[in-house]
């Protein structure tokens, strides 16, 4: 049996899917704008199942490592393809970002031509014929008037491959010690450069499954791991199991997720702890699979 400081660990994987990437980096004159801008724009986007996009912060920069000297945050966006990605960042970045007061917003990924996201270049259109735009090392910044002085949003966002729904299912023997696994889990997760919990609180209560017996429902509750139904499914439940939590992570590339992985199944296995999985549907889903057997060798 697969065990960290005695707590067992299935010997299984988490099914992980690739999703086009964006980051966005926001500055403001004061950090409390920075969060509410970057609270606003990566709202409502959990998961793509429901949600037109992923998001979440990365981190929060200081003024020294921002384009324009300001407080800023590094936002990533996940969407299933480049062309849904750009309408959301237009979406986004014009509804949560724009509207906040002193914000600027600017691409943080490196910029292929050929693939590159349309996003100040169209949300210029806003300034109604009043705005303007700087070439500066061969990348446009477009300038729209607000009524506070103006919003400098960069013309083209780079678009990566990213990958998304990296995952662990921790279950304990009370809800309470299994949310503090799960919240220890969640801050060393977060720790990792270039990845977000897109959850709210960095955990899922309300995992899913593919399908469900409504046609029009492309997800439904994963009732193996609902105590409440234990008796009546097939229970994947550990027998001394009261509640399951679920940690979904995203990042641009598959060694962030799986480190990102490793740090929160080591922080998760504590004491009332009783297995520790993963989420995966037999490699029909996703072409990353990350496998907890290998995150333990690695931690070593």
């Amino acid at each position: 049996m697969l065990s960290i400081r005695g707590i067992e660990i299935e010997d299984t994987y988490a099914e992980a899917f690739p999703l086009a990437c964006a980051r966005v980096i926001v500055t403001a004159e004061h950090p409390r704008l920075v969060r509410s801008a970057a609270t606003a724009a990566t709202g409502n986007a959990s998961s793509v199942i429901g949600c037109d996009a992923e998001a979440g912060v990365d981190c929060y920069l200081d003024p020294s490592d921002t384009p324009d000297g300001r407080p800023g945050a590094s936002l990533l966006f996940f969407g299933y393809s480049r062309p849904a990605l750009e309408q959301s960042l237009i979406s986004r970045i014009g509804q949560g970002i724009l509207p906040c007061p002193t914000t600027a917003a600017y691409n943080g990924l490196p910029i292929e031509p050929a693939k590159c996201l349309q996003v100040g270049g169209k949300i210029r259109f806003f300034g109604d014929g009043w705005q303007g735009s700087k070439l500066l090392e061969n990348r446009r910044y477009w300038r729209i008037p607000v009524m506070d002085g103006e919003f400098v949003v960069e013309e083209a966002f780079g678009a990566g491959k990213g990958v998304a729904g990296g995952n662990l299912i921790i279950q304990g023997t009370t809800r309470e010690i299994t949310l503090q696994a799960a919240e220890k889990a969640a801050d060393a997760m977060a720790s990792v450069p270039g990845v977000i919990l897109p959850f709210a609180h960095g955990i899922v209560r309300a995992g899913s499954k593919v399908g469900s017996r409504y046609p029009k429902l492309k997800a439904s509750t994963n009732q193996g791991f609902c105590p409440s139904l234990r008796g009546q499914v097939q229970s994947e439940l550990h027998p001394e199991a009261a509640v399951a939590y679920e940690m979904v992570v995203d990042g641009l590339d598959l060694p962030s997720v799986s480190e990102s992985m490793r740090l929160g199944l080591d922080a998760a296995a504590m004491p009332g702890i009783v297995r520790i999985g993963a989420g995966n549907y037999g490699g029909k889903l996703g072409s990353f699979l990350i496998h907890l057997k290998q995150l333990i060798t690695a931690e070593g």
